[in-house]
């Protein structure tokens, strides 16, 4: 199944992205994420959630093959939505939200790790978002979640990574460890949350939110006005085109 969901222990709920080759999640599979997620925080027997992934990367954001071969927009409005459904899940989700990444990190999933509440990731771990080159415009609003505003800026005008050990300098990223400890590193840090009394993590994670001075829903729907702008001018396919082209 492309996401899994498997009771790894005593209240901790492990989701696992599973599209190769690289993860890029079709305009289902963003709605299937956001209902495993949703699904999972409404559990009372749950009290947190690890999201993870296999292959080769993370995610590498939207599944731009299938926007290419859809007439229409049809499937450009699906991406747009299936992304704020399932980035939205993890932000709202009522328990906390541990990511474990791995390799690639790009576009739709620094969404997902933006509003993740711990981020642990493997040293091989690179983050990005490469959308100007793509013909696109969002995540930006979850970037700004993990760097400070001016490298947000220059790493989106440039379409650079940044690595997991420069986001742990940053303290968005909690813990960088090898590939092989990355799965067991995230359930150390999901079993202390799952020890706590839910009712406080719960209550914590609304209040939390509740503060946030960035209203993260609004914010990334913004970004997602100008992706669809794009596409009317004809600027975004032709980036889809030549990126599939390999130019």
């Amino acid at each position: 199944m492309p996401i899994r969901t498997e009771r790894a222990e005593e209240h901790i709920e492990v989701l696992t992205v599973d599209f190769p080759p690289v993860n890029a999640l079709p305009v289902q599979g963003w709605f299937d994420l956001a209902t495993a997620i949703r699904r999972a925080g409404e559990d009372p027997e749950v009290h947190v959630v690890v999201l993870r992934a296999e292959g080769r990367g993370f995610n590498a954001g939207v599944d731009i093959k299938e926007i290419q071969r859809s007439a229409g927009y049809d499937a450009l409005v699906g991406a747009n939505r299936g992304c704020y459904a399932a980035f939205g899940a993890v932000y709202d989700c009522a328990v906390p939200v541990v990511a474990a990444v791995h390799g690639f990190c790009l576009g739709g999933g620094i969404g997902l790790v933006g509003n993740a509440d711990v981020v642990i990731a493997s040293e091989d771990a690179t983050f990005g978002v490469p959308e100007v080159e793509r013909g696109a415009l969002g995540a930006a609003t979850h970037l700004a979640r993990l760097v400070p505003q001016h490298l947000m800026r220059t790493l989106y005008f440039t379409a650079r990574t940044i690595t997991a050990a420069e986001l742990h300098a940053h303290g968005s990223v909690y813990q960088v460890v090898p590939r092989e400890g990355l799965d067991e590193a995230a359930l150390a840090v999901a079993r202390d949350i799952a020890k706590k009394d839910t009712r406080v993590i719960r209550a914590a994670k609304e209040a939390l939110n509740g503060i946030d001075p960035i209203q993260v829903h609004r914010s990334y729907r913004f970004e997602q006005g100008f992706t669809f702008e794009l596409n009317l001018l004809g600027a975004s396919d032709e980036a889809r085109e030549e990126f599939l082209n390999g130019r």
